[in-house]
């Protein structure tokens, strides 16, 4: 009888223990719980990009409402230029005040791929890797996951830290020789956010910028100073990346009403047109429709379709079309041209 008491007791303590214990599969069904059974949220949070040796760092906002709205604020902290990602009913926008445009998309964003700042984009990353490697670690737990960067094959898995509390800490894309291309720090994430019934509507962001101009008066003046400046190319850009067996063969400079064009074109195995214009501001907010997908580029959001990219940087936009490139071969370009910029 003795002998059998303890025997039960043994087992019961065998049994308590590993009900105390949660394993991987555990984890990640407490991960799904908690976000999934988020009907809002709102992160904060650091994002850095490198670009062969250049690195850009965003201030990132994410506003998330079901079943699918979402305000992503992207700001640029070198030189505090803002753009925002906006999804509601009507369709994607990416809104740049500092043009007084909003370029809109038909668009299937964000589940066209991976999301780095997306709390329900990175747990679909780790539900779907069936390969996924789980680590405990004193603080809390480190889940390395398959990506999906369609237009970045050098982009290969990323590692996603959480807390005791199954809160996300960092997550870093890593490359093909385990060198992080992004990391993104979370500062603080609220999953029961509460915004204004016309928060994810254009309108209302539109709004917003008018007040902000309004209160900001000195800064207008300085803006469109430098406007007035950006009205001349003082230097052709030429990208450092060409595909192999393709030179340019002509330039041109074209005078427009509010300032200038430069086309470049290249001719070869993979011929493309490269234009570069002074760019213009828009008395009155503006909505552009916009072919493609957005794109984050190293130092912009930019729009991508199946043979063109475009984009504004410091003052100047950029288009590259191609009949015969892939869109991995017109963001190669794009990348060796959005660093120059910086090294000036």
């Amino acid at each position: 009888m003795k002998k059998i008491i303890i025997l039960g007791t043994i087992i019961m303590m065998l049994f308590v223990t590993g009900c105390g214990k949660k394993d991987a599969d555990d984890i990640i069904k407490d991960l799904d719980k908690k976000i999934g059974s988020a009907t809002t949220y709102q992160l904060e949070g650091a994002l850095q990009i490198t670009n062969n040796d250049d690195t850009y760092n965003y201030d990132v906002v994410v506003s998330f409402e079901e079943p699918s709205k979402y305000r992503v604020s992207l700001t640029n902290t070198s030189n505090d230029h803002e753009q925002i990602i906006l999804k509601n009913e009507e369709g994607v926008y990416v809104v740049t005040p500092s043009l007084n445009k909003s370029f809109k998309f038909q668009s299937d964003w964000p589940n066209n791929n991976s999301q780095v700042y997306l709390l329900e984009s990175l747990l679909k990353d780790i539900q779907n890797d069936k390969e996924k490697v789980f680590e405990e670690t004193k603080d809390g737990y480190v889940i390395t996951t398959k990506v999906t960067y369609p237009n970045n094959t050098n982009l290969i898995k990323q590692k996603i830290t959480l807390d005791k509390d199954l809160d996300f800490k960092t997550v870093e894309v890593l490359d093909s020789n385990d060198i992080p291309q992004m990391i993104m720090q979370f500062s603080n994430i609220d999953l029961k956010a509460n915004f204004d019934d016309n928060f994810f509507d254009l309108d209302s962001i539109i709004e917003q910028i008018d007040i902000e101009d309004q209160n900001d008066g000195s800064n207008n003046e300085e803006s469109n100073d430098t406007t007035e400046e950006s009205n001349v190319i003082d230097d052709i850009i030429y990208p450092l990346y060409i595909p192999t067996g393709t030179s340019l063969v002509d330039k041109e400079k074209v005078a427009k009403t509010d300032g200038e064009r430069i086309i470049l074109t290249f001719d070869g195995e993979k011929p493309f047109l490269l234009v570069e214009e002074t760019v213009s501001i828009e008395d009155e907010f503006s909505v552009i429709p916009t072919y493609g997908e957005p794109f984050l580029l190293a130092d912009t959001v930019g729009a991508l379709s199946s043979n063109s990219i475009t984009w504004v940087s410091n003052g100047i936009e950029y288009y590259i079309v191609s009949d015969a490139m892939s869109q991995i071969e017109l963001i190669e370009i794009a990348n060796s041209i959005s660093a120059i910029p910086t090294m000036k």
